[in-house]
């Protein structure tokens, strides 16, 4: 289930693990993608300085909060304030593709989650990944298969961590940020997507 990566692309970063293999790549982990270092200054860069945002969202027949905050940014529009220019140009070297849109999110504590969801496909340019690269306090994301036996992989997210995902794995494949109630310090995602035109 975590073999190393077999890919061209992999040769010179053995600690590759193939969570979930496909035709375009599957799911891949990195888990020392950069230095504890960097990641650190990048952590510290984004949580003050991001332009955060708090969400809610219609539920039923009631409005609920967002259980994270939200931040987005163009590729092509980045701000100098923020490392994620150094990060996107980082992230293409290991997952190519023409990434134009940013999409962080905020867990402040063990409260914060994303329930299991696939992305949704329309939003996405097909034949692309999505890159993800966590920040701050280690976090579980479980990936679990929409069909079948439906199997979850737990993958404890580190901080310089990159995950990828392929667009072929969104059909296949779940996955989510489960809540917990153990002491849990703030992370952050930030998730390399490719968008339709317009």
């Amino acid at each position: 289930m975590k073999a190393l990566c077999d890919y061209a692309d992999d040769l010179f970063a053995p600690d590759c693990q193939t969570l979930v293999d496909d035709a375009e790549g599957g799911v891949r982990y990195w888990p020392g993608f950069v230095d504890a270092a960097t990641a650190r200054v990048w952590f510290e860069a984004l949580h003050a300085r991001a332009a955060w945002t708090h969400l809610q969202r219609p539920m039923y027949d009631r409005i609920v909060d967002v259980p994270r905050l939200l931040a987005h940014y163009a590729t092509d529009e980045l701000p100098d304030a923020l490392p994620l220019a150094r990060m996107l140009q980082q992230v293409r070297a290991r997952v190519p593709a023409p990434y134009n849109r940013i999409g962080m999110n905020l867990y402040r504590d063990g409260r914060d989650s994303v329930a299991m969801h696939h992305d949704k496909l329309h939003t996405l340019l097909r034949g692309h990944p999505i890159a993800l690269v966590s920040l701050g306090a280690p976090r579980r994301m479980l990936i679990r298969a929409q069909r079948g036996a439906r199997e979850t992989i737990a993958v404890d997210l580190a901080p310089g961590s990159l995950l990828s995902m392929s667009h072929a794995s969104q059909l296949s494949h779940e996955h989510g940020i489960p809540k917990t109630r153990r002491a849990q310090g703030p992370r952050i995602s930030v998730v390399f997507r490719v968008r339709p035109p317009g």
